[in-house]
């Protein structure tokens, strides 16, 4: 039997349509059931579909008894419990579900079959005066809308014939009219399929769309035609992908150049796109990418992953065993910065066949809270409620707080580009979690356990990480060299004679 969530409610057995209960409560309760795939217990599903004065217990009874006369024995149930035996039935929506996890190993024969699933989640099926089934299937539609696009994401960026895609571009643009990677793909596949006034067309309508919506417009998408077969022509090229981590959250990766893979372990703050123009952070991707395979993602909370997602140490380095994982990497270098070093650490300590060399820069085994004064507590702790109440707003002050921290020796435009980079990489809420954990981080344990040649370097003057937590690291990572670079700004800028020695001594390094 096969059930169909995705579009209007279907049951299939033996390639014939079924038909389903009348009772909209009956249908719904057999599609939670069946996303479920667990027991669950009779009060729950009561207070789900039933209300009182009514007789819920009675009323379920009966949709029981309906839903055994349509599945049989896929229905178990006790005087407790109901659930649905999957063995035998196939569910869309656990199809979809486990898309992300296979996506950069699928065929692309899989992948046009998992474009395929498309619909929205029950469509159609709304119960009145239920209110906490109807925040179940928003809840779910939104996940839904996100697995369906990292289909689309992974499906238009293979290399296959341009008008082969464009069908699956057109659909991931409607299923998700504000995402600049969609209109972005969109575009570039009808410029490579030859419909270039079509093109033109398709861009000034997605820059309004995404302007509209207060959505970054990427250069790429900002460019006209000549511009774009002009960058056509460059090496520096980047197709945003997705995966799950083992808890279901969705993740954004992308790799960038060709040759051996150098990965980078998500920092305070990243997006994929945003940073790919930023004067603060394109240097170290056109560095890092020459002559290299350079893998990015956004973690947990930032970014294009998922921003409701739970935070934590665990579940940053999880992000970063998933990413890989997703890529297809066996064995590569890996490059940490700030909070990405401890992550890094504590992937190489559990990986160590798989990490090649490490490098760190500007990176901590112990968060400000496990090392900081009772002075440096308190200031910390007052940045902590300004992020509550003013990092959302459309005044960048708050904001210029944290970029005056990072980059004291910074231009206005580079400055104007960090501040905007926090208010769109996350929300208030995951900003100000994320200092709470990130605060609390301590791998110190980990540090001697490091079996993988690693480079450290750290500005003389950070004013976010003690120069001393640099060279506390290298000093106890057995064997580790240590670099000292004259700099105020905890990420160096491109026009600082820092930052060629330090992309020269890495690459010397890594060689």
């Amino acid at each position: 039997m096969e059930l169909r969530l995705l579009g209007p409610m279907a049951l299939v057995r033996d390639g014939r349509p079924v038909a389903l209960p009348a009772s909209r409560k009956t249908r719904a309760l057999l599609a939670y059931l069946a996303v479920s795939g667990r027991p669950e217990r009779r009060e729950r599903l009561c207070q789900l579909f039933w209300e009182m004065p009514d007789d819920p217990k009675g009323a379920l009874r009966w949709s029981l008894s309906k839903l055994r006369g349509l599945i049989g024995e896929a229905l178990v149930a006790d005087r407790e419990t109901a659930r649905l035996e999957l063995a035998g039935l196939e569910v869309d929506w656990h199809v979809l579900r486990a898309a992300p996890r296979v996506l950069a190993r699928a065929s692309p024969a899989e992948l046009d079959r998992l474009a395929h699933r498309r619909g929205e989640f029950l469509e159609g099926l709304e119960l009145a005066n239920c209110d906490s089934f109807s925040a179940w299937v928003i809840a779910q539609r939104g996940d839904v809308r996100s697995w369906q696009a990292a289909v689309f994401a992974e499906l238009t960026g293979r290399d296959l014939p341009p008008d082969d895609l464009l069908p699956h571009a057109r659909a991931w643009t409607e299923l998700d009219p504000a995402c600049a990677d969609a209109a972005a793909t969109l575009v570039r596949l009808l410029d490579a399929a030859g419909r270039g006034g079509e093109a033109e067309q398709q861009r000034g309508l997605s820059i309004r769309r995404l302007q509209d919506g207060g959505t970054h417009v990427p250069t790429g998408l900002r460019m006209s035609a000549p511009e774009r077969a002009e960058a056509a022509a460059e090496p520096l090229v980047q197709h945003v992908r997705f995966c799950s981590a083992s808890d279901g959250t969705r993740l954004a990766y992308s790799m960038v150049g060709d040759g051996p893979p150098l990965v980078k372990a998500a920092n305070w703050l990243n997006h994929l796109e945003f940073d790919f123009d930023s004067p603060v952070w394109r240097h170290w991707i056109a560095g890092f990418s020459d002559a290299r395979c350079f893998l990015r993602y956004d973690e947990r909370g930032n970014g294009l992953s998922d921003w409701y997602a739970p935070l934590s140490f665990e579940a940053f380095v999880d992000d970063l065993e998933s990413v890989v994982d997703a890529a297809g990497l066996d064995r590569f270098d890996m490059l940490g910065i700030s909070q990405g070093a401890s992550v890094a650490i504590a992937y190489a300590v559990r990986h160590p066949h798989r990490v090649r060399r490490l490098l760190i820069y500007g990176g901590y085994a112990m968060g400000w809270r496990m090392r900081a004064t009772p002075a440096e507590v308190a200031r910390r702790q007052a940045m902590l409620d300004l992020t509550r109440e003013g990092w959302g707003l459309d005044n960048p002050a708050f904001r210029q707080m944290f970029t005056s921290l990072f980059l004291p020796h910074s231009t206005l435009e580079q400055q104007a580009w960090f501040n905007e980079l926090q208010r769109m990489t996350t929300s208030p809420e995951n900003a100000e979690m994320l200092q709470r954990v990130l605060s609390r981080i301590d791998v110190r344990a980990l540090l001697g356990k490091v079996t993988a040649p690693t480079l450290v370097a750290h500005s003389t003057t950070d004013s976010v990480v003690p120069f001393e937590a640099g060279r506390g690291i290298a000093a106890r990572i057995p064997g580790a060299r240590f670099m000292a670079i004259d700099s105020p700004n905890h990420l160096l800028m491109e026009e600082e004679p820092g930052w060629a020695r330090f992309l020269a001594a890495a690459k010397e390094f890594l060689a």
